[in-house]
């Protein structure tokens, strides 16, 4: 049965957007955080993460502690982003096919999760993807259409899933992975899944809280200075393929803070500092840089703001 509302006190949510290699930035903030303020992922009822987030966000509900995951992305990121000319020549530098099989991103995710299930994780957890078929269901109609994997109880839990299958659907990226069990990567709906977890955390059948009772941490895995120039831009469809993809991304992840922030008010932080560089989602030789970006990030308000809030 839902929890009462009205004997609800706070209700912590932690989020973490999607980036690809960019998670390992995540994590790295994670584990500063988390020994400026050691109780905070402790009081976390609720963890939401999308793409490389939905590992982190499964890696933490399981028990992982956040240094546990820099090692993860440290010693594997090389392995799962690993292109070699052989691989270009078949898919046509990506024309044709993904860039990356995730047969090694398996063999990783395999060695942390397991068998493990949704409901055998020590957290609530939240994690989004894209259908790309709802199949032939009866008085339904056919179609593709976002899904949220969580472990809530009740008739449309999804605790009977395996994490690892749920991780593999959510970091499947076109272009960069193939589609996974007929699933694609949760950033082409929420790459930020603030609002996501919000809803959750609000819906009768799930937490069943009061928007007051919540507060709510999101951090993001850095964000690329980008940017267009010219105030006219005469463009079809070549032109904007490229930059587009990137451009809806962040735009839906800027909405999701937008709306939480208005919601939530001083009851909502998030934590998404804008890199020196841009760091491509693939490039693994960038690792080192973005461990030294987190190193160096002022931490100072969300501290005060964890400290506050979650402690």
């Amino acid at each position: 049965m839902p929890a009462d509302p009205t004997d609800q006190k706070r209700y912590r949510i932690l989020t973490i957007d999607g980036g690809g290699i960019r998670g390992v930035y995540a994590a790295v903030l994670l584990d500063r955080l988390a020994v400026a303020v050691p109780s905070f992922l402790d009081h976390v009822d609720l963890v939401a993460g999308t793409s490389t987030g939905g590992i982190i966000a499964l890696g933490l509900a399981d028990g992982l502690a956040p240094r546990d995951l820099v090692k993860l992305y440290r010693d594997n990121a090389g392995k799962i982003f690993d292109d070699s000319w052989l691989d270009d020549l078949k898919d046509v530098g990506g024309l044709y096919g993904a860039d990356y099989d995730n047969e090694k991103l398996r063999d990783v995710l395999k060695g942390v999760f397991g068998r493990k299930k949704l409901a055998s994780l020590g957290k609530r957890v939240l994690v989004p993807t894209f259908d790309l078929d709802s199949g032939k269901v009866r008085g339904k109609v056919r179609m593709w259409k976002p899904k949220f994997f969580h472990n809530f109880p009740g008739s449309d839990s999804d605790g009977s899933e395996l994490a690892i299958d749920v991780a593999l659907r959510t970091c499947a990226a076109p272009t960069y992975f193939p589609s996974y069990q007929g699933y694609i990567d949760g950033s082409v709906v929420a790459i930020n899944p603030s609002m996501a977890a919000l809803a959750q955390a609000l819906d009768g059948e799930a937490a069943n809280q009061l928007l007051e009772n919540v507060r709510l941490f999101s951090i993001g895995t850095g964000i690329n200075p980008t940017y267009l120039e010219g105030q006219d831009l005469d463009w079809g469809f070549a032109q904007w393929a490229r930059p587009l993809i990137t451009l809806m991304s962040d735009g839906v992840m800027g909405v999701a803070d937008y709306q939480c922030a208005h919601l939530l008010d001083e009851h909502y932080h998030r934590l998404a500092p804008v890199l020196p560089k841009a760091v491509p989602l693939d490039d693994a030789s960038k690792i080192e840089d973005l461990i030294r970006y987190a190193k160096a990030e002022d931490l100072k308000d969300t501290i005060a703001w964890l400290q506050q809030h979650f402690d």
